[in-house]
């Protein structure tokens, strides 16, 4: 733990964001006030079942939500801005500030969840004082339209943080990565630059989304059937591709999916989606079309397993279904740890019968991250002189630190920070200092940090190794079994006859713990003992034992 900052101290903690893709939220401190710059949740992997979203460690401010001057959001991605409600639960009335677009997004979501928003519009060249902080925002190109890095200025140093961003010489709404403005930053002194992680592997330049509308186009020339486009329903520029498709080649095109109908709803009451005349229809309104007239835009890309493109997969929905003919066109990346997912979505299309375009097959995707290329020419520019990436597992952090080492700036000065790490810049010195206490905390429905790693090993251990419940009754005073012991046991692949073998040894142990004055615990703990052995020994198989005592 470090000691608490001074007033000349402006001190960095990343909750989340760092080691993964996912829940970015950094949070800046000077003179007594903070920052949150995004606050966007982590989407669970097969190892934490049941598990809705994950969210920051924003326990770390609950004590200190009086000292938030703001949260400021780059861009409308959920992994950005999908966390703030849980915040503004904890203060409802600090100001959020962001482009337009995003701060549509953000305020349709905090309706959901019956807060109102505090919120302030900015667009780029605009500078605004959020407490201590001076903050200038500078236009970035990315997969969502109006994103926005963030150049901070402080007494103590000056900090740019990209967000998310890459440099699209060719983007669909013209909006570039303001390369003037970040050499404007480099001749005033960048002394800590935090950058987008997430491509510092890959070689080159990202391409350009319009590259993508030719292959859409393809797709749609050749599909017979209804077309079925799966994409992240934020993705505006994709589905703006999609619908001049469905314009060119006569469909009708219906958005499904709750997000994808707001977002998209959002995004053409503010001109940033332009809709052909005529090819939007409702949902309930396709049902009267020949098939090779229909187009469904939906969420569900990363295999989401209660989304619109699961549900059509599983023969669940009940307006959408696919077979020989139809056309499945996945229009998005591979989120890492969804692979699994995706995959088996995908067997389960063609099962149907449906041809399905994805990423492995065709170039129906760019990402909207910056590349090794892209990454040089922003280091080259701003010379800064300590680098901190972020926005990225492990290997893409070093990766970025490794560029940065290439342009100039000394190896000492790269910072490769986890979730929790405390980092504090001053006189222009950036020093890693310590870390805070760091959880997890996952949304389990409406539990928001009820759910521990304690009970999700039961979960997992429920799913993968099975359910051994024992019953009994005990007379304590006349040290008898009453009845019992019983056993019932789920999910463990065996008949319950088999248990017949182990009951006489429960028997015996549970009646000896009762002559030894075995209180209920006890009892139930000499029953676990002798069944969990036997099920390692016998059976091989670890399963969650769950004994129980009731004493007349």
């Amino acid at each position: 733990m470090p000691a608490p900052p001074t007033d000349n101290t402006v001190r960095i903690v990343p909750l989340g964001g760092l080691g993964e893709v996912g829940r970015n939220c950094n949070v800046l401190e000077y003179r007594g006030k903070l920052v949150v710059v995004d606050c966007g949740v982590l989407f669970p992997e097969e190892s934490q079942p049941g598990v809705d979203l994950i969210l920051p460690d924003i326990d770390y401010l609950k004590d200190r939500v009086k000292d938030i001057e703001a949260i400021v959001l780059t861009h409308g991605h959920e992994d950005h801005i999908g966390a703030v409600p849980y915040l503004l639960k904890l203060r409802p009335d600090i100001p959020v500030i962001g482009s337009q677009l995003t701060i549509a997004f953000i305020e349709a979501k905090l309706q959901e969840h019956r807060i109102r928003a505090h919120s302030h519009v900015v667009v780029e060249g605009d500078v605004e004082k959020v407490g201590p902080f001076e903050m200038e925002f500078i236009a970035v190109n990315h997969s969502i339209p109006d994103a926005l890095a963030v150049f901070v200025r402080t007494a103590e140093g000056n900090i740019l943080i990209t967000g998310d961003f890459k440099m699209d010489q060719l983007p669909l709404d013209g909006r570039l990565t303001d390369l003037r403005a970040f050499a404007k930053a480099g001749e005033e002194g960048v002394d800590l630059f935090m950058c987008d992680s997430t491509n510092a592997e890959v070689p080159g330049f990202v391409r350009s989304e319009s590259e993508i509308g030719p292959v859409i186009d393809d797709v749609f020339a050749r599909a017979t059937g209804k077309i079925v486009v799966a994409s992240f329903s934020s993705h505006v520029h994709r589905v703006q591709q999609v619908l001049n498709a469905a314009a060119r080649h006569g469909r009708k095109v219906a958005f499904v999916g709750r997000s994808m109908v707001r977002n998209m709803g959002l995004a053409s009451e503010l001109g940033y989606l332009e809709v052909p005349d005529g090819v939007l229809r409702d949902l309930g309104d396709m049902r009267d079309l020949p098939d090779n007239q229909r187009v469904y835009m939906s969420t569900g890309s990363q295999g989401e397993p209660m989304a619109v493109l699961a549900r059509i997969a599983n023969k669940s929905h009940p307006k959408i279904s696919v077979g020989g003919g139809d056309t499945v066109l996945f229009a998005s990346s591979l989120i890492p740890g969804n692979e699994n997912s995706v995959y088996r979505l995908i067997n389960g299309l063609m099962k149907l019968g449906a041809h399905v375009v994805h990423q492995g097959n065709a170039k129906v995707h760019v990402s909207g991250h910056a590349a090794q290329g892209e990454l040089l020419y922003c280091y080259n520019i701003l010379e800064p002189a300590y680098a901190l990436p972020i926005h990225g597992e492990v290997r893409h952090q070093v990766a970025n630190g490794g560029i940065a080492v290439k342009t100039g700036v000394p190896p000492e000065n790269v910072i490769l920070a986890e979730n929790g790490s405390v980092i504090d810049m001053q006189d222009g010195e950036v020093s890693l200092v310590g870390s805070v206490p760091y959880h997890e905390i996952y949304v389990d429905g409406s539990s928001v940090g009820d759910i521990t790693e304690s009970e999700l090993k039961d979960r997992r251990t429920l799913s993968e190794e099975g359910f051994i419940a024992i019953f009994a009754v005990v007379d304590q005073s006349e040290e008898q079994i009453i009845t019992g012991p019983h056993i019932q046991a789920r999910a463990m692949a065996e008949d319950q006859s088999v248990f017949d073998d182990i009951l006489p040894e429960v028997t015996v142990a549970l009646q000896e713990a009762l002559e030894k004055g075995s209180d209920t615990y006890g009892m139930q703990q000499a029953m676990r003992r002798v069944v969990g052995r036997w099920a390692s020994r016998k059976l091989r198989r670890s399963p969650m034992i769950i004994p129980t005592v009731v004493t007349v």
